[in-house]
């Protein structure tokens, strides 16, 4: 049978092909939105990656993760609970030799609970669909991110409505998934009327 293979779209590692392990609710983010996301990223960071550090919560088969590790982001945090997606991992990181990817075993709302300094700038959040992960997950996110930091989220329906102090910046969809990138703001909980505070904006490539 045919392995099912992903690629890398941009950065040191442009090309790298990624096994695609079998596995329920394992649905890698394609080549063209993934180059969409980092084409985001640049225009909120000023192309500047190299002092990001990012956090891949749903890690899967990795390709958020290792993406921005080829992007040269500073730290590249993989969390994922399956085992044979986590040898997977491993495998890719002793491949491609990326110094700058961490890769962890673990459940993804305790490693939100787990004190984490420094912070980070990006949370890359894929969760596996038909299981209402976001209710569970908005109210830990805050204690993982910098003032400012950026959540890239996918979902099975637009994410019209988050909680206050998430802005959406951008708002994209391929298929039946939707794909958003949203802008933490702590400060937002004091507005009266957050509806006056939400921006969206539609996919711009």
């Amino acid at each position: 049978m045919k392995k099912h293979l992903i690629r890398i779209v941009g950065g040191d590692y442009r090309r790298t092909q990624i096994v695609v392990p079998d596995g329920p609710g394992l649905r890698p983010t394609p080549d063209r939105v993934r180059e969409t996301l980092f084409n985001w990223l640049s225009h909120f960071w000023a192309g500047r990656f190299s002092d990001k550090r990012v956090l891949d919560l749903f890690a899967g088969t990795g390709a958020l993760g290792f993406e921005a590790a080829s992007r040269g982001v500073a730290w590249a945090q993989l969390v994922e609970q399956s085992p044979t997606a986590l040898a997977a991992l491993h495998a890719l990181q002793r491949r491609l030799n990326a110094p700058n990817v961490h890769i962890r075993a673990g459940d993804a709302p305790a490693y939100l609970r787990t004190p984490i300094e420094p912070r980070f700038d990006l949370l890359m959040l894929d969760p596996p669909f038909g299981h209402d992960w976001l209710d569970r997950l908005w109210p830990l996110i805050p204690n993982v991110l910098v003032e400012g930091g950026l959540v890239y989220l996918e979902t099975e329906r637009a994410a019209d409505q988050p909680p206050t102090e998430f802005t959406v910046l951008r708002h994209g969809r391929a298929g039946r998934v939707h794909f958003h990138l949203l802008q933490f703001a702590a400060t937002q909980k004091k507005v009266n009327n957050p509806a006056d505070t939400l921006l969206t904006a539609h996919l711009q490539t």
